[in-house]
C-alpha cells in the first residue's frame, strides 16, 4: 500500500521459492521440508518485515525469515548491486580476520557454508591449505549464498526517514532519486559497524579541514589519488594499517600512523567472550556485568594482527609513531599541518581510523523519535570509576535486538524495529553483524520476529482457525460393534 503512484515491484515479500539449480543446496533444502508460509496476508502493510542493509546480515536474516515461514519480507540497500557491504568497497584487509571454519550466515545448513561451497570451488586440499579467508573469496561466497538462498535485495533504495504509524512503520524511500513511501509492520536495521550512530571521526579533524582532504577507513577512497602523497593516518587498529599499506601499494610517498599509546594493542580481550556460550548467552547477565564486560572490550580496542602489521612495514617509506596522539591539526595551503608527540608534520591527505560511535541522535532515519529510545545511561547507573559516557549512549535492546521505550507507554512501536548492528555490543558482548555474531544472532532475531507476530496475530484473531474434517466416517463404519443387549423376561 502506497500514498505516491509508482511502478509496481513484483516479488517484494514473496522471495523466490523455487528450489535452488545449485544440486547440494537443493537436497538439503528439499531435506529441510518446504517453507511454511503462515503470517495471514495484512492488506494494510506493503511488508510484514523491512530489513535495511543488504550485506551479510541482510542475506542471512532475509533467508532465515523466509524458512521460518515470513515470506512477506524486502531487503533494501543504498548501495548499486555487487556493492553492498563492506566487502567490496571498504575492505582493504587481504584476509577476514575471523577463523575460516566459523559459522557464519549459512542458517546452520551445512550445504550453505564457506567450507561447502570453497570444497567444491577449488577442492579439499585447497581448504586444508586454507589460512585466513581472502576478502575477494569471502565477498564471492557471499554473492554465491544470495543468489543460491533467493534472496531478492532492492539495490538503489535508500531509507530517508521511519515514520511511526499506530504500531506499525512508514518508510519514506527514495529509489534510484525518486521518492516513495511504504509500509511495513516490523523493520530490521542490519546496517553494519557505522549503523547505531555513524562513523567516529575527531572534531579536530572535522571542524578544521575541508571533507576532500580527510576520510574515515570506513569510508570509500580513491585509493589510487594517493600515489606520490603524504598520508597520516590517526589510529592504530588494524584498519588504520589497512589503509596505510593500500596507500603505499598505490604508491603513496609515504604513510605514517600514529598511536596514542606507548605501544600497540597485542592482544584483545575479545576471544575471551567469541566461545559459543558467551555469544549465547551473554544477554542473560544483570545489568552490572554486561556494562562491566563491555568496558573491559571497549577500554581498548583490538589491536592489528601480526599479518596487518607486517604487511606495512614492508614498505621502507611506512612509518609508526607511538605515544603520539594528535595535538592539533590545521591547514597549511593546500596541505594539512599536523602536531602530535611534539612534532609537525605535512600530509596532503588524512584517515580517520578511529572506530565508530553509538549516538542515536545522530540517526537521519530516527529523526523525531531517537529521542523515546532507551539508552544504557537510562537503564543502569554505574558505580563510582566505573563510568563510560560513551558505552552510556549505547542502545538498551530486548531480547531480539529491538529497541525498547525510555519511558513505558510513550512509543510502543518500538518493539517493531530490531537494530541488528554495532549498536547492539553493549547489551549483546560483541559487535552485532560482523561474522561471528550471525549464528547465534540471527535464530535470535527470527524467533523474536515470529514470536511477535504470532502474538498480534492471535490478539487480532487473525489466524487460522477452521477445521478441515478428514474422515467421513465410512472409512470404519462396518468395524462398529454393535452392543446386543438381552430382551427383558417377563416374571
Amino acid at each position: 500500500m502506497t500514498e505516491n503512484p509508482a511502478p509496481a515491484f513484483k516479488g517484494w515479500w514473496t522471495a523466490p521459492q523455487t528450489v535452488s539449480p545449485h544440486p547440494e543446496v537443493a537436497r538439503a533444502l528439499r531435506h529441510l521440508g518446504e517453507a511454511p508460509r503462515w503470517v495471514p496476508h495484512d492488506p494494510s502493510v506493503d511488508h510484514d518485515v523491512v530489513i535495511v542493509g543488504g550485506g551479510q546480515s541482510g542475506i542471512a536474516a532475509s533467508f532465515a525469515l523466509r524458512r521460518a515461514g515470513i515470506s512477506r519480507t524486502s531487503v533494501i540497500d543504498a548501495a548499486s548491486a555487487g556493492q553492498a557491504g563492506v566487502w567490496p568497497s571498504k575492505a582493504r584487509m587481504p584476509t577476514l580476520r575471523t577463523p575460516k571454519a566459523i559459522p557464519g550466515p549459512d542458517a546452520g545448513i551445512p550445504a550453505l557454508t564457506f567450507v561447502a561451497w570453497y570444497e567444491e570451488k577449488y577442492g579439499t586440499d585447497a581448504y586444508a591449505a586454507l589460512g585466513l579467508i581472502p576478502t575477494e573469496v569471502w565477498a564471492e561466497y557471499l554473492g554465491w549464498l544470495q543468489r543460491v538462498t533467493g534472496v531478492d535485495v532492492r539495490y538503489g533504495t535508500r531509507l530517508i526517514r521511519l515514520e511511526p504509524e499506530g504500531d506499525r512503520f512508514i518508510l519514506h524511500l527514495e529509489i534510484a532519486g525518486v521518492p516513495r513511501v511504504e509500509r511495513a509492520r516490523k523493520v530490521v536495521l542490519a546496517t553494519g559497524a557505522a549503523g547505531s550512530g555513524g562513523l567516529a571521526i575527531p572534531a579536530i579533524i572535522s571542524d578544521v579541514l575541508p571533507r576532500h582532504l580527510y576520510a574515515h577507513t570506513d569510508e570509500e577512497i580513491d585509493i589510487a589519488s594517493l600515489r606520490g602523497r603524504r598520508v597520516g593516518i590517526l589510529g592504530a587498529a588494524s584498519s588504520a594499517f589497512d589503509a596505510a599499506s593500500s596507500a603505499l601499494e598505490a604508491g603513496a610517498e609515504a604513510a605514517h600512523v600514529f598511536c596514542r599509546h606507548d605501544d600497540l594493542a597485542k592482544a584483545s580481550p575479545m576471544p575471551a567472550l567469541a566461545y559459543a556460550g558467551g555469544v549465547d548467552n551473554f544477554f542473560y547477565l544483570p545489568d552490572d556485568a554486561r556494562w562491566n564486560l563491555t568496558r573491559i572490550l571497549r577500554a581498548r580496542g583490538p589491536g592489528p594482527t601480526p599479518d596487518t602489521v607486517r604487511r606495512a612495514v614492508a614498505f621502507k617509506n611506512f612509518h609508526l609513531h607511538l605515544a603520539a596522539p594528535w595535538q592539533s591539526v590545521e591547514l597549511n595551503g593546500d596541505r594539512v599541518e599536523v602536531v602530535a608527540g611534539g612534532e609537525r608534520f605535512l600530509f596532503d591527505y588524512v584517515i580517520a581510523g578511529t572506530g565508530y560511535r553509538a549516538d542515536l541522535l545522530a540517526l537521519e532515519e530516527l529523526r523525531g523519535f531517537s529521542g523515546l529510545i532507551a539508552t544504557w545511561k537510562d537503564r543502569y547507573q554505574p558505580s563510582e570509576g566505573e563510568e563510560d559516557e560513551a558505552l552510556a549512549r549505547y542502545p538498551y535492546l530486548g531480547d531480539s535486538y529491538q529497541y525498547v521505550e525510555r519511558e513505558p507507554g510513550t512509543a510502543p512501536y518500538l518493539k517493531n524495529l530490531h537494530a541488528f548492528n554495532f549498536g547492539g555490543m553493549a547489551s549483546y558482548g560483541r559487535h552485532v553483524g560482523d561474522v561471528g555474531s550471525l549464528r547465534a544472532g540471527i535464530a535470535r532475531l527470527v524467533a523474536g520476529i515470529s514470536r511477535d507476530l504470532f502474538l498480534e496475530e492471535h490478539a487480532r484473531q487473525r489466524l487460522p482457525t477452521n477445521i478441515i474434517t478428514d474422515l467421513t466416517g465410512e472409512e470404519y463404519a462396518r468395524a462398529i460393534w454393535l452392543s446386543r443387549i438381552p430382551a427383558e423376561v417377563d416374571t
